[in-house]
């Protein structure tokens, strides 16, 4: 097992600061000493309130800097790039979603290939000591062998943003072989936790319930064949990135992708149970969300799980958070950040 401390001599970019992953990888940098640029055009895709509650946050450490500005202006990246000069780079600013690509996908594109683009070709002109940077599950498309493992034919998306994401892993192959850029893409598995994404399916149960509205669940209502998915919880994600930034790959070609996820998936109609739970224990009272069950939404797969033997084997990550802790840690976040009763 091999056990990475931060370098803190290091330069850190986080692009996607103000973001969920960006925010608290950022804040475990600082809190170590690391010195750090963020960047995040602070778009209105979810509550602009949050992402600045989570830059507040941020801005009183002395070694952080804040850029307002999206990736996909090449100018200000490659001005970004010859003045801060970062040694390690964390590539986080994407359009997310895999809903919102069917209605939107124009932003998908600028962002998660113009804007990558525009960061490998700032680290091809200013070298880095690694570009890591995020992927998704959703690569893995409608795969029916579980669980998914890296090696795992991947050339079906069933979105366009999944489809986003597996360019992105073809970029910056291409960029590492070419340029001998160190790059490690990460496949993401259902991040969660407190200040997460409201247009995630937890945080919108959480707002439907206190709205007085009945949650859907795009399950067909079938409970014998739900929907499972691999929920990682945010303080697990972070250490695994943690470990990995001065690991950087070595080798004829230095890029690698490795999933991060749980290792353990979970019934969706479990997770609704637990999350109902947690809640009831925040509110001290019972809390039941009224549910309408739908037909499962174009582009959701049916089960996402994680292999994680390669980053266990590469930096000893194992994630440690059960689905009920870690909701219960957002369930409380939550009645204390909305000043609920």
């Amino acid at each position: 097992m091999v056990q990475n401390t931060i370098n803190t001599n290091k330069t850190y970019l986080v692009t996607g600061a103000a973001g969920f992953i960006g925010y608290y990888l950022s804040k475990t940098l600082l809190e170590q000493g690391c010195k750090v640029i963020g960047i995040d055009n602070i778009n209105n895709y979810y509550d602009v309130n949050l992402k600045q509650t989570r830059l507040e946050q941020l801005e009183p450490y002395e070694k952080f800097k804040f850029v307002k500005g999206d990736i996909s202006d090449k100018e200000m990246v490659t001005s970004l790039f010859e003045e801060y000069k970062p040694n390690i780079v964390i590539n986080l600013a994407a359009q997310a979603g895999v809903r919102y690509s069917i209605e939107n996908p124009d932003v998908y594109i600028q962002s998660n290939i113009i804007g990558f683009y525009n960061i490998l070709e700032a680290c091809r002109h200013n070298p880095v000591d690694h570009l890591v940077y995020a992927s998704s599950s959703s690569v893995y498309g409608a795969n029916k062998k579980v669980p998914f493992e890296e090696s795992d034919f991947v050339d079906n998306p069933v979105s366009l943003y999944a489809s986003t994401k597996k360019s992105n892993e073809l970029m910056a192959h291409t960029y590492s072989h070419l340029y001998n850029i160190p790059a490690t893409g990460l496949r993401f598995f259902t991040v969660y936790g407190p200040m997460g994404r409201p247009d995630m399916a937890y945080f919108g149960f959480a707002n439907k319930y206190f709205n007085d509205e009945p949650i859907n669940i795009f399950n067909n209502g079938d409970f014998e064949n739900d929907l499972y998915r691999d929920f990682t919880y945010i303080d697990d994600i972070v250490e695994g990135i943690e470990r990995l930034l001065n690991t950087p790959p070595v080798g004829e070609v230095q890029h690698k992708v490795y999933n991060i996820g749980n290792n353990s998936p979970e019934k969706l109609m479990v997770f609704i149970n637990a999350l109902e739970k947690a809640l009831s224990n925040a509110l001290g009272r019972d809390v039941e969300f009224e549910k309408e069950f739908e037909s499962i939404k174009p582009g959701d797969v049916p089960a996402t799980y994680a292999s994680t033997e390669l980053l266990q084997e590469a930096v000893g990550f194992k994630p440690e958070t059960s689905i009920e802790g870690g909701l219960q840690q957002f369930a409380d976040w939550y009645v204390e950040y909305y000043e609920i009763d």
